[in-house]
């Protein structure tokens, strides 16, 4: 499936919900369902920084395509359920999709309403940590 093709099956299940709630517990459902992220990737390194609580990502280029892992702490439920959406759309992509992406989803499925500014704050540093990996990867492919 394409990024696009991605996001809207996700537009399309947010709009089974009509209730706020409902939809952040969507959102903390659909982390739960995220494999869990070895404590070796963990790291400093990983951290999303900006973000009310700790969130980790990691990538690796297989094949044309970048893989995504990623993981929160367990008290942080929601912050782990946006990485798993990000993760949902963007993992399996080529680099340069992911660089250029224009996620969508986010303001259609009404995401500001349903998060705090500070974790909207950890939403942009997450999808702009992922933006940097499609970017490195990209120029890697070019050299």
């Amino acid at each position: 499936m394409t990024i696009n093709e991605k996001q809207d099956e996700i537009i399309d299940e947010f709009d089974l919900f009509d209730d706020q709630l409902d939809k952040t517990q969507y959102i903390i459902d659909i982390g739960k369902k995220l494999p869990p992220m070895p404590e070796s990737a963990k790291t400093d390194e990983n951290r999303i920084m900006g973000c009310q609580s700790k969130v980790w990502l990691d990538a690796e280029l297989q094949g044309d395509t970048i893989r995504f892992y990623g993981d929160s702490e367990p008290t942080a439920q929601v912050s782990k359920g946006l990485i798993s959406l990000l993760i949902r759309v963007l993992s399996d992509q080529k680099p340069e999709d992911i660089a250029n992406a224009d996620l969508y989803f986010i303001p259609r499925v009404g995401m500001g309403n349903l998060i705090t500014s500070l974790r909207a704050g950890g939403l942009a540093s997450m999808i702009e940590r992922m933006k940097a990996y499609g970017r490195a990867y990209s120029a890697n492919s070019v050299q």
